[in-house]
């Protein structure tokens, strides 16, 4: 690793107003060798960051991965499960922490894989201290977005299932950009009935508009039926 330079501050980077930026921050790192993690593990704690190192990918499977925003310090060469193995495994269990990888070995192909699988960035050992923190920053921000996004998501299915059945019809047809009268006979009920059913659909949603609406169902896969 390069002599230590200049550390850029943390401040600004957790946004105060959401619960999911507020947790603390921590990073994994996974390396067999023990060197590297001390010296990885003595930048990130003097940058302020919370940090856990495992000696290979079995061990990292084995704690799992906490509930606040985190990244991945990701060794290609590990013992047992290879980087790519760990990156694999966590894709198909749905786990969307930011990878880094970190290298001794110029590898193209494998460094387009893990790349392509969705890591933040691939780079070369020994590692520039600088060019790490900033890397591992951006995986944070990163990190602190998808959980921003998610608990956004949730909050609006929790809306959308709020919703009676003839809601969901009605709400259906909304989608389509359907008129009241055309929603009415397509459920063969009064367009009475359909406006008293819209006007639940908004205040439950909590949609301002019909496009907010169409916005919101988008964001958790509410489709329209198919037209005739």
């Amino acid at each position: 690793m390069t002599a230590p330079r200049k550390i850029k501050p943390t401040a600004g980077i957790t946004e105060r107003n959401d619960p999911a930026a507020d947790a603390r921050p921590i990073v994994f790192i996974i390396d067999d060798d023990e060197s590297v993690r001390r010296g990885l593990e003595r930048l990130l704690r003097s940058d302020g960051l919370d940090v856990e190192s495992f000696a290979s990918s079995k061990q990292f499977m084995a704690r799992g991965v906490p509930e606040r925003p985190a990244c991945i310090l990701l060794d290609l060469r590990l013992p047992g499960a290879s980087g790519l193995e760990v990156q694999e495994n966590l894709v198909r269990a749905r786990q969307d922490t930011p990878i880094i990888f970190m290298s001794g070995y110029a590898d193209v192909g494998s460094s387009v894989r893990a790349l392509k699988a969705g890591a933040v960035d691939f780079l070369q050992k020994p590692l520039s201290d600088q060019a790490l923190l900033d890397v591992v920053h951006d995986a944070l921000e990163r990190s602190r977005a998808m959980r921003r996004q998610r608990a956004e998501h949730a909050a609006i299915r929790a809306r959308f299932d709020l919703l009676t059945p003839r809601e969901r019809d009605v709400l259906r047809h909304m989608l389509r950009g359907l008129l009241n009268k055309q929603i009415a006979s397509e459920l063969g009920i009064s367009e009475k009935t359909v406006k008293f059913h819209r006007g639940h659909v908004m205040a439950k949603t909590g949609a301002g508009s019909l496009a907010e609406l169409v916005r919101d169902a988008e964001k958790v896969r509410i489709d329209a039926p198919p037209g005739p």
